[in-house]
């Protein structure tokens, strides 16, 4: 059923609850995981402090992959990584459209009313706008 499966990560506690859902339909569908860091550059001071934070941003990012790409492949799934700059919810979704994603795992904090107006949601963008189907995992506080 599922090839490929992307899981989009930021290093946030939320993200981590995520994994082992994506661990587990990989290892029941033979599937190969992609796990995806974007450099957000739609905000506004980093679009200002310029290329070495992006720089920074990005190591970090690959430090955040590389940890769960070798947590993957410790139990023996087939895993890729890769770091990637834009807006999120776009990025993901380009990931995904070029890399023939099945399905997208993403958590997501669950915040409701002003909250979720305030802060916006890059689950909630993937979910609305992408043509694959989007598994969204609840964290806990």
């Amino acid at each position: 059923m599922y090839d490929n499966i992307l899981l989009p990560v930021d290093g946030s506690p939320a993200a981590e609850q995520a994994i082992p859902h994506v661990f587990g339909l990989a290892e029941q569908y033979d599937a190969t995981v992609h796990v995806l860091f974007v450099v957000n550059t739609n905000r506004d001071n980093v679009g200002i402090v310029g290329g070495t934070v992006l720089e920074a941003l990005e190591q970090e990012g690959q430090q955040v992959v590389d940890e769960v790409v070798s947590r993957g492949e410790e139990r023996g799934i087939e895993i890729i990584g890769d770091v990637t700059r834009g807006a999120p919810h776009e990025a993901i979704l380009d990931y995904a459209d070029d890399n023939e994603v099945e399905v997208i795992v993403m958590a997501t904090h669950g915040r409701t009313g002003v909250e979720r107006v305030l802060l916006g949601s890059v689950t909630e963008r993937v979910v609305r706008t992408s043509p694959v189907p989007v598994l969204t995992v609840r964290a806990s506080e």
